[in-house]
């Protein structure tokens, strides 16, 4: 099935293609370009393949142009994360996404800003594009939850997509599964994205390294 789903992002779809997302009762998670049948399955959302391409070439476009995210000081830092953390931890678990995680990407993001706004159109804590909202059902794209709901929820669909492989899963968090796949399964060479890549595990490991303190 993994293959199948990078190959729905690498071939040249018709006009009005689209790709579902199913989910069985195991919790199984499926793609494809056509309607699936089975009592157990259950249509998570129906997206415009084109629409899909064109969001992440856009946002791939855009990163010449994305400003530079400068962390402010680490006492307003740690306010701003103390205000988001319980509804952080609150989603990680109903999304099946670590916690730890989920801080570091909304750190490398957005700095805890829920105010953020990207050049590109990136809004919010997870810096959710307007199209990847709509795909996950963010109805309000600047309300805290909703906007980390929605990219838990992409987050935790990169990771199945890329069999759980972290760093492939948060460099097309940054530039697109389209861009991952097109490298072979590889980090695009877009120095971007290696420096999102890299600094999403530094502060990873810095959540990582602070609980165990706790």
């Amino acid at each position: 099935m993994r293959g199948l789903i990078l190959l729905l992002l690498l071939m040249p779809l018709p006009g009005g293609a689209d790709v579902y997302k199913y989910v069985d009762s195991a919790g199984k998670i499926y793609f494809t370009d056509s309607p699936l049948q089975g009592d157990d399955l259950k249509l998570e959302w129906k997206r415009d393949a084109n629409k899909i391409a064109t969001e992440k070439n856009a946002r791939v476009v855009a990163m010449g142009r994305s400003r530079t995210l400068v962390e402010p000081s680490p006492a307003k830092l740690s306010a701003r994360r103390a205000r988001y953390e319980r509804t952080i931890e609150l989603i990680a678990g109903q999304e099946r996404v670590n916690s730890e995680l989920l801080h570091a990407v909304v750190r490398a993001e957005s700095a805890y800003n829920a105010g953020a706004v990207s050049p590109a159109g990136a809004t919010g804590l997870m810096q959710l594009m307007p199209a990847t909202a709509a795909r996950y059902q963010v109805q309000n794209i600047e309300d805290p939850t909703e906007n980390l709901r929605g990219g838990a929820r992409y987050l935790r669909d990169l990771l199945n997509l890329f069999g759980n492989d972290l760093q492939l899963a948060l460099a097309a968090y940054n530039a697109g599964e389209n861009a991952v796949a097109q490298y072979g399964n590889r980090i695009p060479p877009y120095p971007e994205t290696q420096r999102y890549v890299r600094k999403v595990l530094q502060f990873l490991w810095a959540e990582r390294t602070s609980a165990n303190k706790g």
